[in-house]
């Protein structure tokens, strides 16, 4: 699969496995998800059209593993278990959190990855980023300073991508406050800061900064 995404792409996909993930992320080991991964393929679609995110499914943080991801994996902070299916292909932007993601490939899909390092007065240029392989079953955490959005398909049928972050994170805010702070024009939701590609109109709408310069990449598969 990965030497035919770098046939059909213009850019290079690397493998989550390669070095160059190293500063992005790592992958996960020491936890079972199966369960996870049973309740996703058994009660969760993939749109028609577009991507749907739920943060919190009350179900997958009931599963036998939440505790441990949540005593370990956080260190006893609390967390929220959900999911993104869908079948995004374009970059369309990126989001940061403060405290790292768990995502867990349910199926195989890519994801596009920049450093916040890499901002410049809130744009983010394209061709600073790199583009990810992940595979079927593979378990990664992506450190809080790794600029990533939705994944992108690797199929005609989609992808579906169970999510773990800090309880709270990409739900409504409590208050639309901002200040003198230019990393506060980019807090869209609830932990989540977003950078989008003007191109995106549903993050537009929503009224995330657009700062994502360049031509909004289209992958291949």
């Amino acid at each position: 699969m990965l030497n035919h995404l770098n046939t059909v792409n213009d850019v290079t996909i690397y493998s989550v496995f390669d070095e160059e993930f190293r500063t992005f992320g790592r992958i996960v080991d020491g936890y079972n998800f199966d369960e996870l991964i049973v309740y996703m393929e058994q009660n969760t679609e993939i749109p028609t059209i577009g991507n749907v995110y739920q943060p919190s499914i009350a179900e997958m943080e009931k599963s036998g593993i939440a505790a441990d991801v949540q005593n370990i994996l956080y260190g006893d902070m609390p967390i929220q278990i959900g999911y993104c299916n869908g079948r995004n292909k374009t970059y369309n932007g990126f989001e940061y959190h403060k405290g790292s993601e768990i995502n867990i490939a349910v199926t195989d899909f890519m994801l596009v990855l920049g450093h916040i390092w890499d901002i410049e007065n809130n744009c983010f240029y394209v061709g600073k980023e790199k583009v990810f392989y992940v595979p079927k079953g593979t378990a990664i955490e992506m450190y809080q300073t790794t600029l990533h959005l939705s994944p992108c398909r690797t199929c005609d049928e989609g992808f579906k991508d169970i999510v773990i972050l800090p309880r709270g994170t990409n739900t409504k805010r409590d208050s639309k406050a901002k200040n003198n702070d230019k990393e506060s024009e980019l807090l869209l939701l609830k932990n989540k800061w977003v950078i989008a590609h003007k191109d995106r109109e549903p993050l537009v709408k929503q009224g995330a900064f657009i700062g994502l310069i360049g031509e909004n990449k289209k992958l291949r598969y």
